[in-house]
């Protein structure tokens, strides 16, 4: 089959035998991309035991995380389609046959996950409980309940996306593959996502190729459901903000897990206040911040470590020219709705702005252009 697997793995190497057990299960000779993420685990020792001709090894004693690894696994992959799995999935029969026959250059399709009852249900996915952690999977269930549903669903589609997906790798490298300021992980999935909407791709769900999800295990809880990894609240919250930074904008999807892109525009927020914690709280939402000179420099001082973007180049002193498109300036009081407005700037102008200054909440909002930068974040 013209499809390589890229399966990166830190500290799953009981999942990951499961989801390569699960592929060579329907395909012995499909080729999978394994990857040892620096694990501190026995991984490295599973992987370079494994006797598989078909396999490609990336045995990494540095961990560089699966926003690197899905990327570096595509450029050793052998065949012009890749798709990427988690190493907490197992896949049904017939995943990639169900696949594959949606797939076009210029699409992506993801799968169907099938996930135990951890997280709210949705459109996009089914929840149904077929084993709760590596040494629990009612293997026989899941099958016959894929194969029972496949036929229920031959040939749906949705629109949404989530992983797994294949693509074929020359569409991923043609806008760059995913953003490595989200590296080791966190929001490079959404941001992809975006990427390649905003690219013309089309995206499209297989509702007949299923996996069975455990979710989480590669960095939140590789150590059991509820156990969080001590960096995870840590990458997560750099990651959330710069993916703020980077859009302008936070993460909104639909029913169906399908991204609701809104414009970027350029705004500036001034700030009279001589308050940390708000700047703290603002800064990520705008290109620039004006404060005052040494509030931004402690700020700056503190802060840089938690983010991969200068913010030396964001926040000014408040005595600097102002040359954003659209200024924000805080008024006396700063209340809860007003922060609200700013989380919704984007939609809010999208939906109804006008050159011209007006008011909302506590803000005094001047528009003097409105230009919208999205287009210009596709390509890395």
């Amino acid at each position: 089959m013209n499809i390589s697997l890229i399966i990166p793995s830190y500290n799953t190497e009981k999942h990951l035998i499961n989801t390569y057990n699960s592929v060579r299960k329907y395909y012995k000779d499909v080729e999978m991309v394994i990857i040892n993420d620096g694990s501190t685990d026995n991984t490295s020792e599973w992987l370079e035991a494994l006797e598989d001709d078909n396999v490609i090894k990336i045995n990494s004693k540095e961990r560089k995380g699966h926003t690197f690894f899905y990327d570096e696994g595509m450029r050793q992959a052998t065949n012009e389609i890749v798709g990427i799995m988690h190493s907490d999935m197992i896949i049904g029969p017939n995943y990639i046959e169900n696949t594959l026959k949606h797939l076009k250059r210029g699409k992506v399709v993801c799968a169907t996950r099938i996930e135990p009852p951890i997280h709210p249900a949705g459109k996009e996915k089914i929840v149904m409980d077929f084993g709760m952690d590596h040494d629990d999977l009612k293997w026989e269930e899941f099958e016959k309940f894929c194969s029972e549903k496949s036929n229920e669903f031959k040939d749906i589609t949705t629109k949404g996306i989530f992983a797994p997906w294949v693509l074929y790798k020359e569409d991923h490298f043609a806008i760059g593959g995913h953003d490595q300021i989200f590296a080791p992980y966190g929001y490079e999935d959404s941001d992809i996502f975006n990427r390649w909407i905003l690219a013309g791709y089309e995206m499209i769900q297989s509702r007949d190729a299923f996996v069975y999800h455990l979710t989480c295990r590669g960095h939140r809880w590789n150590k059991g459901v509820g156990i969080v990894n001590d960096d995870y609240e840590s990458t997560m919250s750099r990651c959330r903000h710069d993916f703020i930074r980077k859009w302008g904008d936070w993460i909104q999807n639909d029913e169906y897990q399908f991204p609701i892109i809104n414009p970027k525009y350029d705004v500036g927020i001034i700030l009279p206040h001589n308050n940390i914690d708000l700047l703290r709280a603002l800064e990520p939402w705008c290109s620039n911040i004006y404060c005052d000179n040494s509030l931004g420099k402690h700020y700056i001082t503190t802060d840089q470590p938690k983010s991969n973007y200068n913010l030396s180049e964001r926040v000014l002193s408040i005595n600097n020219e102002k040359n954003n498109e659209i200024l924000i300036t805080i008024g006396d009081k700063f209340e809860q709705q007003d922060f609200q407005i700013i989380n919704q700037l984007s939609a809010i102008i999208k939906d109804s702005g006008e050159v011209g200054e007006f008011e909302l909440g506590n803000l005094k909002i001047e528009i003097l252009q409105i230009k919208d930068y999205i287009n210009e974040l596709i390509n890395l």
